[in-house]
């Protein structure tokens, strides 16, 4: 291996070794195609003062006031996922998402892609996106379930894998199905009139009259 530690020298004439910087960037990248950060990417930000690598959609963040100026602010505090907490700071900071803005295609992403999607055609294509997700997990899940046979792995792995694969091929179809519900626009059921409170009631059944005794 190359040595790319260089020789600097000294004040006085000596040489001492430079090691070069070591690159801690965070595994996630911050830069879009427009060098702006995505509000998936401020939620990885955040989560990772938990821990490096924390899934988002596990954390949640609490917000208070210190003790001295509690009156102030009303003792006031809040908090709440960190999802919810990365889309309002994006927001402020960049603007809301427009409606031409591509949907992502990564679920933790996609994630919170849900929890800004008003519009009902927003909401048809997030499921959509995700069936096409579910759709590519199947390919992985067949493609490890044959693998399995391969490797004659026990029986009950390929049994398994063919029941998360026939049970994730329904799950797509049932979003494809519903899907375009949140985009369309089902006429109201028109209600039943109402009744009056003066409504004639049925006429009671009537009996004859009893004939005369003698």
């Amino acid at each position: 291996m190359n040595d790319r530690r260089a020789e600097v020298k000294g004040a006085h004439g000596g040489t001492h070794l430079r090691t070069p910087a070591v690159d801690r960037s965070p595994p996630w990248s911050l830069a879009t195609s427009s060098d702006t950060p995505s509000a998936h990417d401020l939620a990885c930000a955040l989560a990772d003062q938990i821990r490096p690598g924390a899934a988002p959609r596990d954390v949640v963040v609490s917000f208070s006031v210190r003790r001295q100026a509690a009156a102030k602010y009303d003792h006031g505090s809040c908090g709440g996922p960190v999802t919810v907490f990365a889309q309002a700071l994006h927001a402020q900071l960049y603007g809301l998402p427009t409606d031409d803005d591509p949907l992502p295609t990564a679920l933790d992403a996609l994630l919170q892609a849900a929890h800004t999607a008003t519009a009902p055609e927003q909401q048809t294509a997030i499921l959509q996106q995700v069936a096409e997700q579910l759709r590519n997990a199947i390919e992985i899940i067949q493609r490890y379930q044959y693998q399995a046979q391969w490797d004659r792995l026990p029986d009950t792995v390929a049994e398994q894998l063919r029941d998360a694969r026939d049970q994730a091929q329904q799950v797509a179809k049932t979003l494809d199905a519903v899907a375009p519900a949140f985009s369309s626009h089902p006429a109201a059921p028109v209600p039943p009139a109402p009744q009056s409170r003066h409504a004639a009631s049925p006429p009671a059944p009537t009996t004859p009259p009893a004939g005369r005794r003698r």
